[in-house]
């Protein structure tokens, strides 16, 4: 070949190098997916108090800088390097910024809470906990804080002065924490009253509650680290609420009205802070009454409403007071179908029914300073959207967020300005600015972050559900190379439980990019949310009661006909993955629809409901003594015998959500049955595999599919 040929060949070379498109590692599409590949957005987006200014995060959280709804062109506020040379300390990033008034923000470190003042550019240390202390909680006024160590409460007041509010030296007695294994929306136990005279805490008395096993195998020998589990069925928490008074040094409590182990959840202080609501659900979680209690003397004043329901009612949201001058509120309720909003007065008398939509109402963001109008987020008519609407009290609602998606709304201090970040299908993600009368204004708009890599596309679309009538949403993720005229192995990837949606209008569709990078392996990666799953209304999820694994499995099977449908799909090379309650829907499909999937991977399964713990379980299966039928039906313990394909379980040692139990109990009945089947177990880690550890997991999971789906 001459030196001209050559030539040529190495320009022609190079160009072509130059431009193809990069692959995505399996590992990149595990950890850098909101690193890396993470749209542009304005991080840490906060309004400053009572100010027109915001402010975001720049470089990683290495700088804050701020803006004002008049001029986008920000500029900084401070650094992190002047933050810590100020308070003397060694702050990794703004994360935990809070503003307590429009010039002084508190941050933290974990052990010290410092103050800074943005005017004078000063600031210094003013509270310092040991490393046993948790769950440090403000005051309205950001100068006392709460905070647990072990299983008691304490305060730690703007002088100093440490309160101890319980001294419980039975460790089952624990106050100030979350409880219930935070079930019916309860994330905190800490509740200050909105003047700080008074402190309401939730307090679990869990004496009774079973020990459960977890071994600690770094140390030499292991070492027992037994956790409280109460189990369906078995012996429960009994709750109390403290609510501790500063003037008086003195505790009053309030116990269930009904049995001991009943649910008191929802805690919420009227804005006067002489009353508390509490929501009152009995342990079968069928009836629920949200009770007014007096503040002083912790005595029981009203019942406001009362809710029953022969498959559930589940109170997830504490009463919303829109004014701070009123102790009218509004309380969210699933009794017509779907959540909506209801205006109640303090002493019971249902004022207006403020939404009536066929789609839920999620979360209240906030309310306007005169208290006339009120912002929650909500599906709309499209369940994978999240939308931003304003209702006012006498029921005019209108929707902010003007665009398809899943959308994130913050309201400005004086209700004049909504912050609106969103994505859809086709937007990575948009960063908008509204006035008061819905214009808008672009403040940041993402580069695609994947543009010049190699993938596949996303497909929505809709099938009719095992009943004939209710559409599902499906996702199917393709490769980027797809060719109609092939026939692809199918990886299905499945959750179907209640509160969760696996297919959003959001970028990526809700899909994780593992699934993109898995179909650039030649596969095609498939989702059907099923019945029982979240977004849908109250008649749509409960469909599982009593059931779970009948109507889902139904339901997944029809997306498996839909497949099969697809003239690019090989219907004999189907695969099948899922974590959790997915865990529990792919051992199930695996032994009860043997011939549907080639291969199956279960991460962390609940295998038998009778494992598994009382709030959530009994909520959807009631308990063995009530519905041993429906337990039997749904033990994957019981279909071991029918196992055809290759089956890998997973699961974390120290399990805490899903006991490992689950798992060892569905091998030792497959060695009964003279099955084999596959096991691994990640040593240490807990329901999910985190850190580095998961490229270790999905190469695991996705090896296993592709060796066994030949």
């Amino acid at each position: 070949m001459n030196k001209i040929s050559l030539l040529v060949l190495s320009c022609f070379l190079a160009i072509a190098s130059f431009g193809q498109a990069k692959k995505i590692t399996l590992e990149e599409s595990v950890l850098q997916q909101n690193r890396q590949f993470r749209a542009d957005k304005l991080l840490g987006f906060q309004w400053i108090p009572n100010t027109n200014q915001y402010l975001y995060f720049a470089e990683g959280g290495k700088k804050v800088l701020t803006a004002t709804t008049a001029n986008p062109i920000a500029t900084e506020l401070i650094s992190l390097v002047d933050l810590n040379k100020a308070l003397q300390t060694d702050l990794k990033n703004f994360i935990g910024l809070a503003w307590k008034n429009a010039t002084t923000f508190t941050i933290s470190n974990g052990s010290k809470f410092f103050e800074y003042n943005t005017t004078t550019k000063t600031g210094a240390a003013i509270a310092e906990f040991t490393e046993t202390a948790e769950n440090q909680t403000y005051d309205s006024n950001k100068e006392n804080i709460a905070y647990t160590e072990k299983n008691n409460l304490y305060v730690l007041t703007k002088n100093k002065e440490k309160i101890t509010i319980t001294n419980e030296s039975n460790e089952g007695i624990v106050s100030g924490q979350f409880f219930a294994r935070n079930e019916f929306g309860i994330n905190e136990g800490i509740f200050w009253s909105p003047k700080s005279n008074l402190l309401a805490f939730y307090q679990k008395d869990q004496s009774e509650v079973a020990d459960y096993p977890l071994v600690d195998i770094t140390e030499t020998p292991g070492k027992l680290e037994s956790i409280k589990y109460p189990m369906i069925g078995q012996k429960s928490e009994k709750p109390r609420v403290g609510i501790y008074n500063f003037n008086t040094k003195q505790t009053v409590f309030i116990k269930p009205r009904g049995n001991s182990d009943d649910y008191l959840t929802n805690l919420s202080w009227t804005p006067d802070e002489k009353l508390v609501l509490i929501a009152e659900l009995n342990r079968g979680q069928n009836d629920m009454s949200l009770n007014v209690y007096d503040a002083l003397t912790g005595a029981y004043v009203r019942t406001i409403t009362n809710e029953k329901n022969s498959n559930w009612v589940e109170p997830e949201h504490a009463a919303f007071f829109p004014n701070p001058k009123s102790n009218n509120f509004v309380w969210f309720s699933e009794v017509n179908g779907f959540q909506n909003l209801y205006y109640y007065s303090i002493d019971g008398k249902l004022i207006q029914q403020l939404t009536n939509n066929k789609f839920p109402a999620r979360e209240i963001i906030g309310s306007n300073p005169a208290g006339t109008e009120v912002y929650f987020s909500a599906t709309g008519e499209n369940p994978t959207n999240m939308l931003a609407y304003k209702v006012d009290l006498k029921g005019k609602q209108t929707v902010i967020t003007k665009d398809q998606g899943t959308h994130s709304v913050v309201i400005s201090t004086d209700g004049n300005w909504f912050f609106d970040e969103f994505s859809n299908h086709t937007t990575p993600s948009k960063s908008i600015l509204y006035d008061k009368n819905l214009k808008p204004k672009t403040l940041l708009e993402s580069k695609n972050k994947y543009e010049g890599y190699e993938i596949g596309t996303s497909e929505i679309k809709t099938i009719k559900a095992a009943d004939g009538t209710t559409d599902l949403f499906t996702r199917l993720i393709k490769p980027s190379n797809f060719d109609a005229t092939k026939k692809y192995p199918v990886l299905v990837y499945v959750y179907g439980g209640p509160h969760a949606q696996m297919i959003t209008n959001s970028y990526l569709d809700g899909a994780n990019l593992w699934m993109y990078w898995m179909a650039e392996q030649g596969y095609l990666v498939f989702t059907v949310d099923n019945r029982g799953s979240d977004n849908r209304g109250f008649a749509f999820e409960s469909i599982i009661h009593g059931r779970l694994g009948v109507n889902e499995i139904d339901d997944q099977m029809k997306g498996v006909d839909y497949l099969k449908s697809l003239p690019y799909v090989d219907g004999n090379r189907l695969a099948l993955h899922g974590w959790s309650f997915g865990g529990f829907m792919t051992t199930s499909i695996m032994l009860r629809k043997p011939d549907a999937f080639k291969v199956g991977v279960a991460g962390g399964p609940v295998t038998d409901w009778k494992y598994y713990e009382v709030m959530y379980g009994e909520r959807y299966m009631d308990t063995p003594a009530e519905n041993q039928k429906g337990f039997d039906e749904a033990s994957t313990l019981n279909y071991v015998k029918n196992l055809k394909g290759k089956l890998l379980l997973i699961h974390g040692t120290s399990d805490d959500v899903v006991v490992m139990q689950n798992n060892l109990m569905l091998v030792k009945k497959f060695v009964e049955a003279e099955k084999q089947v596959d096991f691994f177990a990640y040593p240490m880690h807990k329901h999910n595999v985190i850190g580095k550890d998961r490229v270790h997991l999905m190469r695991k999971v996705l090896d296993y599919v592709m060796e066994n789906n030949k």
